[in-house]
This record gives C-alpha cells, structure tokens and sequence, in this order.
C-alpha cells in the first residue's frame, strides 16, 4: 500500500509543474493556460516514433518551422508513438532516439500531450506511461484517458485501442500488454461513462476529442466499427465539435453527414501509405493526402483555424470553423 501511495504522490509532484488537477470527473484533467490574448496554438501529429526514418525528421523540421511561425503552446501526439513495438522499458533508447533527440526546435520544446496507439500496446505500457520519463524529457506525458482543459476549449484523449476487438481475438504473431484494461468489458463501459461526465461537466466553447483510432476514414484501415457503436454516439449526444485521430498514415478532413463534427487525421508523422485509398466509402470527404505532414489548429473563443502541411511546409488544406459562445440554459 505504501508504495501504491508513493507512486501516486510522485505522479502528482511530476504533473504538478506544469498543470493543475481538478478531481471534478472521473477522467484525470489537466489545464494548459492560453495566450494573453486569448487564444491557443499547437500542432497534432501521430504515427511517428521511427528513429529519424521514414521522414520523420523531414516532419520535425517543418513542425518546428510552423511552430514558431504560429508561437504555438503545445503539441498533441495520437498515438503510435514508438514503432514497431512501443517501448521495452522506461530505459529502453527509443525514447531519446524517436522522441527527445528529434523534435529539437525551440518552438516545439512545449508540452507534449499524447494517447497510445496500437503499436505502444505491443510493447510495455507502463513503462510509455510512467512519469519517470519526464526526468529524461520534461516534455513527455502519456495516459490512457484525460482531459485538457483550456478554458476556451476541452480536449478528450480516449484510448481507443481497447475498442478494437480483433487485437483481442486475432492478434497474429503480436503480444499486447493488456494490463490495466482487463476485465475489457468493464474498463470500456467506465470509460465511456466518464467521458460521458467529462463531456457533460464542460463548459468550454470548442470540445475536441482525440483518440488514435479513426471514427470515419477512407485510408489503409478505414472506419472503425467498434468506435462507431460505441464511441460515437456519446460524441453526437454532447454536440462536440471535432474528432483528431491518427492510425491510418496520411492526412485527411471528412465532416460527418449526420451532425456538425469534422473528422481529422494526423497520422503522417513518419512512414506513409501511398495510394491506399478507399473509393467506395467518400460520404463527408473534404480532402485526402497520402503522404507524411500534420496538423496545426489556433483557436480562438469563437474561431478556429485548422491547416495541413506535407513536409515541405506547404498548405494542403484549411479548416475555417466559427461558432456563438457557449451559454449554460
């Protein structure tokens, strides 16, 4: 019991220098101050932990171009974020060789909040989530499930991972490190009920949810039919705004044909699909890109602007959102 406590107590003390906890949810929260004059940048990426390869440093460059371009105040990683199989241990090199020695611009020495992916579930989970890796890079936090909150807008990390049932049932020649999840019925319905409370409680004008799993996507995996039966419907219920997801290894705007959420993926942060598109599920499609770059967003109160970049820092595609302030009834 003591050393349950003391790793608590450590948990608190490291998250402490950055963030404020509120126990008002069930989902652990954390705040990230916006600008003086009121608005928040930051950069999404997914899909890029190769050790510089694949173009992943290509990526790095130009998010550290755009990132102080726009004087960003964090970055948000969807998950995959050591391949092939996540991280051995909390000494294992990939954490400096894919994380601390690449993103090295000054603009990106920001707080980095990010979900797992599928492939951080083959290797060991604790070790991606222990704050112990904040001594290496202060940077660095991972958890399972969260929220961010900004005051003008609330991000939801969801892990969606645990949703998909074919890592259970037909996981091939890949071990996950399921601890923590199992029983999987039960951590997904206590899951979905404190997003639920989590979602209800908010009272910030923009709701973001990221997950690294797409709801709606016309790339190598497509859909995800677990999330859309589960997930989905409490992301309608509470109206949210968008849904930022990684998984598939492109780019990508799709806005929903039955409510008003824009579907994005950032998943080019390093090896990329060319030509694997599906051609028969394009209901929604905005844009596509089948290549590496990501995602910057600057949000306002009432505005918010969201643009794709390829690795050269050219603008693929733009996002112009605006909506009324929210008011409690």
């Amino acid at each position: 019991m003591a050393g349950l406590w003391n790793h608590s107590l450590q948990w608190v003390l490291a998250c402490f220098s950055f963030c404020i906890i509120s126990i008002s949810a069930e989902l652990q929260r954390f705040e990230h101050p916006i600008k003086a004059n009121g608005s928040l940048g930051l950069l999404v990426i997914g899909d890029w932990g190769r050790r510089g390869h694949y173009n992943q440093s290509l990526v790095a460059d130009q998010m550290g171009k755009i990132g102080e371009k726009l004087n960003i105040d964090l970055v948000v990683s969807t998950g995959d974020n050591f391949y092939e199989n996540g991280l051995t241990s909390i000494h294992d090199p990939s954490f400096k060789k894919s994380f601390a020695k690449i993103y090295t611009a000054k603009s990106l020495q920001k707080q980095w909040y990010s979900v797992l992916g599928n492939h951080d579930y083959r290797g060991n989970v604790e070790a991606q989530l222990n704050p112990i890796l904040r001594k290496i890079d202060r940077r660095w936090l991972c958890l399972r499930s969260f929220v961010l909150s900004s005051g003008i807008v609330d991000f939801f990390f969801v892990d969606t991972t645990p949703f998909v049932d074919n890592y259970f049932l037909r996981p091939g020649h890949h071990t996950y490190d399921w601890r923590g999840v199992l029983p999987r019925k039960e951590y997904l319905a206590k899951l979905l009920k404190d997003l639920d409370l989590a979602l209800t409680a908010s009272t910030a004008n923009w709701k973001i949810v990221i997950g690294h799993h797409p709801i709606r996507s016309i790339g190598h995996h497509g859909d995800t039919a677990e999330l859309i039966v589960r997930l989905l419907p409490t992301l309608e219920v509470h109206d949210i705004d968008i849904y930022i997801n990684g998984h598939d290894h492109c780019l990508e705007h799709i806005s929903s044909t039955r409510r008003k959420i824009q579907f994005l993926t950032s998943g080019g942060g390093s090896k990329a699909w060319k030509g694997d598109i599906d051609q028969l599920n394009q209901d929604g499609l905005k844009f596509y890109y089948d290549g590496q770059g990501f995602i910057s967003a600057e949000l306002t109160q009432t505005e918010a602007r969201i643009v794709f970049y390829d690795i050269f820092g050219k603008v693929l595609h733009n996002l112009d959102l605006s909506k009324e302030l929210y008011s409690i009834m």
